[in-house]
Parts: structure tokens; C-alpha cells; sequence
């Protein structure tokens, strides 16, 4: 029996195994070492995929058993996952940014994990957990993890016991990974959502599979195709759209050279890019409007003359490009000599930064501001929005270079059936907001051990995303938010509150952070989180005294007047209905972060978890006394802030 062709494969070994017969010689991953990128070719990936997998099998995994996967990008960690895969096993994915002990100690509790792969830079919490995870037996880890113990196995040597193995059982590992089957789990994916409780999300190999011959139909990859993986490899995203995607079809992938901080990786992120040269990048939001910055602030640097040409390019660029949808039509066609030359002038310079050979972004993870959409449209490298959930392995829907509409979306995947209900489950017409719901072979098993939580999102085999959006006469996908973050106002009438959210703090330089509130009340109010260095900067410029009442009592105003801007007579007037703009809001001297667990692992508000914590302050709001922005909690707040 011979390995299926990748579009046809069932299992994820399956699928590898195709491709490393077409694709052999060709280099797979890219990691630097001391400067120096090194080179992973598909053939040597199975070899050691092959070797982990007989050590594994040597440790006593077996069909079945679960084992946890927490590491930073680098060729061990396709090699671990492919290794359990091919053991019948169910690999574990957790986040690196998951520091909170409890929770790490949830998952592989939860799971019930037998072993656990991971880095060194992991170990210490690793380690520290261990001992309260009853059915935990073996640690395997990549690097020195600084602390012998019986659990304790190097990979190095895990490799060569798998060497003996295979000596002793030349055919053991060939007949496991032939023996899956696609309804076979492959992982349980651990997410958090934007509520406070975890569920394991089990995606089978068919999941997978499907997902990736879907993914591939919207954008056809191959050899010369490659990345740069920013995002953590354990993300759906990260893991589909990139890992296996381009393990299918012959194209490569690096990873991020790792810093002894998360700050320090982050500055070694530029000048990879121009070493690896991508052709496209995958990108949450946040990444995205760093990029921005990065690119506005070169251009401000080289002087007023330049900025203004910059600005007047990107405007005639976004004038000619509209939605993408109608690119160049009608009286649009006019400014397209106008627009080569700047392109030839001024962005074909900012797209050198990014290697010269970068078609697109892939955006995905959450809802991406329009604005900043056009943006990059207009510069050359257009930012392709997406969608997609965990539970769906993750793709359902995408703009690509063929078909695409700003705003939206895109279209969806092929193979996959979608329906927009309203709240009585019937459907809706096109351009009727509903919930978005799917049926399709990339539609998860279900989730871990819940089987209620499962029962509530899985009805009739389709998918409930807890999504609201619609699809336009041209087929495209709308997402307009989750439908559990909704604004109820006190007539029941219902608003989705992330595009004023993301647009207060992508317009404003003295506003971080920001939630909206309201749960059937009259006016909505809001939890702000300010700009510490925006706004001690505004006060050292206008020489005031950050511990005076005065002072105090004008950075609240400052912050009330960046949400008066969008009620009538502001500049940004009309953009938003006003009775969901806030009337009044708490300032927080905290921002949201992935450790004190207010933002999941996508970067994603945790609403629950933030409304719950505030809970009194977000009732002061609604009395008389926090009607004014500056009432007491919050001159306290911003004197913290400002001090």
C-alpha cells in the first residue's frame, strides 16, 4: 500500500508521508542557530519523525494515550506532534504563554496526559506541575531542563532508543501509522475562548485533513511557498494554515530565532523577515497594526516631504483599490498610472523591508479594522482576512488574491455547508444578520470529556459558532462579533460592541485598552485601560503637575473627549450609534493581559472573567456618583498612572 496523495489523505502521517515522497530534497523547516539558518529537508523530517516515534513506542505509548506538546517554534516540535501521530497517540497542544500553573495543571490533568514534550525554556513549569498530575510518567524534553529526575528523559536520548527500537521492529511504526483511520482523534486543543472555562477541543485526523485540502483549494501553495510562523505553533491557525498546509504542497516554514525574553524575540522578528524573504505572512491584528506603526514611523523619519508623499499615495491607492472587490472600476481606472508610480516611488522601498518577495497576509485570530485594511492594500501587501474557529480545524471562510472584499471575511471554504439563523433557528436572507453556523468534515469531534458542552454547539452535525454575521449578495462572509459579547440594551435591542472597541484604541494614542458594558441598562459604560506614556507625555508638554486635582480632573477629560469624537459634532460623528458609545467609564491602572488571564491565548478579551473581577466598579457606573468621569475611583486610578 502506498501513501494517498495529500489531497486525498485521511490521517496526518498519511498526508506527511505523500508528501515526503514527491517532495523529498525539498527544505521543510528553517531555524537559526547562531546566526547561521539551518536547513531541515521533508526527508529528514521523516527520519526523525520516525526515530521520536519508535522512542515513543519504546516509553510504552500507545493507541489512544494523550501526551501534552508545550514549546516554542523549532523542528522539534512538528517532529514531536508528527511522532505521537504516528503512534496512534493524541498530541496536546498548549500555548507557551500559558503561565498560570493552575491552568497548565487543568489541561494535563483534564487530558489525562501519560507524558509531556517540551523545551527547556518550559521546564520550570513543567516541572513545578508534575507532581499534581496523577497520570503524568515521563517528561521527555528538547534541551537540558536543569533538574534530574526518574520522569526525566532527554529527546536526545529518546532518539536513541528509538534507533534500537527500530533495529528490534523495522516494521512497528510503518504499520502503526497505516493502522489510523480518519475518524481517529489526532488532537485535543485546550482553548479558553472569551469565557473563563477551558475546553478541550478533540479534532480528528479527517478534521485536519478536510481542513487543509479546503485551505489549499482557496490558496493553492507548492514548492518556492514559505513563511516565517509568528504566530505559536500550537495556534489552530499557525497549525493548519501553516505547518500542514505547506507540509502538503512542498513549501517551507521558520521559526522566529527565540531571545531569552518575549521582548527580545520580538526584535529578532524584522530582521527575519528580510533573511527568510516570505511570500506570505500569517497575522493576528495586533501584529498587523505593529507592522503599521513600524512602517509610518520609517517614513516620518526620513522627513515632512516624504510623510506627505507616503500619505498622498496610500490615499490615491486606497482610492483606487476600494473594497478590492471593485479594484479599478469605472472612474477608479483613472488613477492607476497614478498609483504605479508611487507604488514604483515609495512602496515597492516599505515592501523590501518585508524580504521584497511578500505577496499577502493571511489575517485571522479575530476581527481586523477596515481602515487598516486599506492600508495595506494600498502598500502592496493586502492583508486577506479570514475566518475560522478552533472547533472548525480552523478555516471556514477567506478572501484570497482571486476573490476579495475589504471588510468582510470572504468566501467559503469549499466543502462546507453554512447557514445564518435567526434566534429561532430559521434561516435568514442574504444581508440578515443571524448566527453563523457550518456542517462540513472539518467540524470537530467534540469536546473532551463534556459532553453537554458538546450536545449545546453540535445540533443535527452542524457547528453553532456563537458568531453573529451575514453574507452579502456576492456570497462574502460578514463576522460582526460573539454573540456572547453582545450590548443588551434595556428594550432588548442587541449590538455587537468589538468595532467600537477596536476603533477607540486603534484612533486614539492615550487609550490602550477597553471594554464595553451593557447588559439591559439604559446606557452603555465602559472599563478603560490609558496610555501611561501617551499621557505623561501630554502633561510634561503642557508642564503640569501629575499630582494636582487640576491635573488629574484634565487627563480624565482628555480620555472623555477621545469618546465624544464619535457622538454628534465630534469629528468621527455617525460612525457608531451613540447610545452605544459610552456615557461614562472606569479607568483601570491594569491592563488585560494573558497573565492575570483578562485576554485568552489569541489575544481576545476573556469578557466573563474581566465583568466578573470588575463587577463593582462597572455597578458605580451606573449610579449617580459615577456618571462623571471624574469621580473618585477614577481620579485615584489616573493619579496611579500618572505618578
Amino acid at each position: 500500500m502506498s501513501a494517498a496523495s495529500p489531497a486525498r489523505a485521511q490521517t496526518l502521517p498519511e498526508l506527511f508521508e505523500a508528501s515526503v515522497e514527491r517532495f523529498a530534497p525539498n527544505v521543510l523547516v528553517r531555524e537559526r542557530h547562531g546566526g547561521v539558518w539551518r536547513e531541515t529537508t521533508f526527508a529528514q523530517m521523516r527520519t526523525l519523525v520516525h526515530r521520536c516515534a519508535a522512542g515513543l513506542m519504546d516509553l510504552g505509548l500507545a493507541k489512544g494515550d494523550r501526551v501534552a506538546l508545550i514549546s516554542e517554534g523549532r523542528k522539534e516540535w512538528p517532529a514531536a506532534e508528527l511522532g505521537v501521530l504516528y503512534c496512534g497517540a493524541i498530541d496536546v497542544p498548549i500555548s507557551v504563554r500559558l503561565e498560570e500553573l493552575p491552568e497548565l495543571r487543568f489541561r494535563l490533568t483534564h487530558a489525562g496526559c501519560r507524558m509531556v514534550i517540551a523545551s527547556g525554556a518550559q521546564a520550570r513549569k513543567i516541572l513545578s506541575v508534575a507532581p499534581e498530575v496523577p497520570t503524568l510518567e515521563t517528561l521527555i524534553f528538547f534541551d537540558d531542563p536543569g533538574e534530574p529526575g526518574a520522569k526525566v528523559v532527554r529527546f536526545t536520548d529518546l532518539l536513541a532508543r528509538g534507533d534500537a527500537f527500530l533495529v528490534r521492529n523495522p516494521d512497528r511504526v510503518d504499520a502503526s501509522w497505516r493502522a489510523l483511520r480518519g475518524g481517529d482523534p489526532a488532537n485535543i486543543c485546550y482553548t479558553s475562548g472569551t469565557t473563563a472555562d477551558p475546553k478541550g477541543i478533540v479534532l480528528t485526523h479527517r478534521n485536519y485533513t478536510a481542513n487543509i485540502e479546503q485551505g489549499t483549494a482557496l490558496y493553492p501553495l507548492g514548492p518556492g511557498w514559505t513563511t516565517l510562523l509568528v504566530l505559536p505553533w500550537d495556534h489552530a491557525f499557525a497549525h493548519t494554515c501553516g505547518i500542514y498546509a505547506l507540509a502538503s504542497t512542498g513549501g517551507s516554514f521558520a521559526s522566529v530565532p527565540q531571545g531569552k525574553t518575549p521582548m527580545e524575540t520580538l526584535r529578532n522578528l524584522p530582521a527575519a523577515i528580510k533573511e527568510i524573504r516570505p511570500t506570505f505572512l500569517l497575522s493576528a491584528p495586533a501584529m498587523s497594526k505593529n507592522f503599521r506603526k513600524g512602517i509610518e514611523k520609517g517614513v516620518r523619519d526620513k522627513g515632512k516631504l516624504a510623510a506627505g508623499l507616503f500619505r498622498a499615495g496610500v490615499a490615491v491607492a486606497e482610492a483606487y483599490k476600494g473594497s478590492g472587490f471593485d479594484r479599478g472600476r469605472g472612474a477608479r481606472a483613472l488613477l492607476r498610472p497614478l498609483v504605479a508610480l508611487f507604488d514604483a516611488v515609495l512602496f515597492r522601498k516599505v515592501r523590501a523591508n518585508f524580504g521584497g518577495r511578500l505577496e499577502y497576509f493571511v489575517g485571522g485570530a479575530a476581527l481586523l479594522d477596515l481602515e487598516l485594511q486599506r492600508f495595506f492594500a494600498a502598500i502592496g501587501i493586502p492583508i486577506y482576512q479570514g475566518y475560522g474557529l478552533t472547533e472548525a480545524a480552523p478555516i471556514i471562510s477567506a478572501n484570497t488574491p482571486r476573490r476579495h472584499k475589504l471588510g468582510s471575511s470572504g468566501q467559503l471554504v469549499p466543502d462546507l455547508a453554512l447557514r445564518v439563523l435567526d434566534e429561532q433557528g430559521n434561516d435568514v436572507p442574504a444581508g440578515q444578520k443571524g448566527e453563523i453556523v457550518v456542517k462540513g468534515e472539518n467540524v470537530m469531534q467534540g469536546y473532551w470529556q463534556n459532553p453537554k458542552a458538546t450536545a449545546e454547539v453540535i445540533r443535527g452535525g452542524w457547528l453553532h459558532t456563537g458568531d453573529l454575521g451575514y453574507r452579502d449578495a456576492d456570497g462574502f462572509l460578514f463576522v460582526l462579533g460573539r454573540e456572547k459579547s453582545l450590548l443588551i440594551g434595556h428594550d432588548g435591542e442587541k449590538y455587537s460592541p468589538e468595532g467600537i472597541e477596536e476603533t477607540l484604541v486603534d484612533r486614539s494614542r492615550f487609550i490602550d485598552q477597553v471594554m464595553l458594558h451593557n447588559s439591559q441598562s439604559p446606557a452603555t459604560v465602559a472599563l478603560v485601560v490609558p496610555n501611561r506614556d501617551a499621557l505623561r507625555s501630554w502633561i510634561a508638554r503642557y508642564d503640569l503637575r501629575p499630582d494636582a486635582d487640576a491635573t488629574q480632573e484634565a487627563a480624565l477629560r482628555l480620555l472623555e473627549g477621545e469618546i465624544d469624537a464619535y457622538r454628534a459634532g465630534g469629528k468621527h460623528a455617525g460612525m457608531f450609534p451613540e447610545r452605544w458609545l459610552p456615557s461614562t467609564f472606569a479607568v483601570l491602572d491594569e491592563g488585560f493581559t494573558e497573565q492575570n488571564r483578562f485576554l485568552n491565548s489569541t489575544m481576545k478579551m476573556v469578557r466573563g472573567r474581566i465583568e466578573e473581577t470588575y463587577r463593582g466598579r462597572i455597578a458605580e457606573l451606573h449610579r449617580a456618583e459615577g456618571a462623571d468621569v471624574c469621580h473618585a475611583k477614577n481620579r485615584e486610578a489616573i493619579a496611579r498612572l500618572l505618578g
